[in-house]
């Protein structure tokens, strides 16, 4: 598919780039999607939850009654989980949530995001650029100029650009990545790809392995 490509003004450059349709018009495949954005949420957690079992509870393992002839049920530690301030039964450990998918199907995944991206329009390529120094006002008017104001955007870069990120950083509803750092979860997080240039050889070339 051909893609205009614009300036940071929003304008017209007259040019255009041929996006590969082995890359951004495939049938998407949901289930790969699904999964790789299922181990990237999994990832962001921390597994450090821990409740105190009953071995854990601080308390004595004194008998607390007698066995017999109280009329109630029978009890041994004040840490009974029945009771208040007792061991939590089955509790929480710390853990790992992580999982391992093949290569190949987070590729798949990564396509099928741009291929719904590209189907709903929401992809806009922009010529390469840079600011001299880091200025959120800067980038702010390249969203402006694109109509990116109050949308989500993801900006994929070529190359890293120190300044371009730091001026973006600021901004909760933009994120700026390479073509290296890219993940189907914020592909499919972001209203609008604003893809430069210099990125489309990496991503292609990253995906169509």
């Amino acid at each position: 598919m051909e893609v205009k490509v614009l300036d940071i003004k929003g304008k017209d450059t007259g040019r255009k780039v041929q996006l590969s349709d082995s890359v951004f018009g495939i049938e998407p495949n949901k289930h790969a999607v699904y999964l790789d954005v299922k181990q990237y949420l999994a990832n962001q957690r921390q597994g450090t939850h821990k409740a105190k079992e009953r071995a854990e509870v601080a308390g004595s393992t004194r008998k607390i009654k007698k066995q017999k002839g109280t009329g109630t049920a029978r009890a041994g530690s004040a840490k009974n989980p029945l009771f208040k301030g007792g061991g939590t039964v089955f509790g929480p450990r710390p853990r790992s949530y992580s999982f391992k998918l093949n290569k190949s199907l987070k590729r798949l995944a990564r396509r099928s995001a741009f291929s719904l991206k590209a189907k709903e329009s929401n992809i806009v390529v922009v010529e390469d650029f840079t600011f001299d120094t880091p200025n959120t006002k800067n980038f702010l008017s390249v969203l402006s100029a694109l109509g990116l104001e109050n949308k989500k955007s993801l900006f994929v870069l070529g190359d890293s650009n120190k300044n371009v990120y730091l001026s973006s950083r600021n901004l909760k509803a933009s994120n700026v990545v390479t073509n290296s750092e890219l993940s189907t979860y914020a592909i499919l997080n972001a209203n609008n790809l604003v893809l430069l240039e210099g990125s489309l050889e990496g991503i292609e070339e990253n995906l169509s392995k």
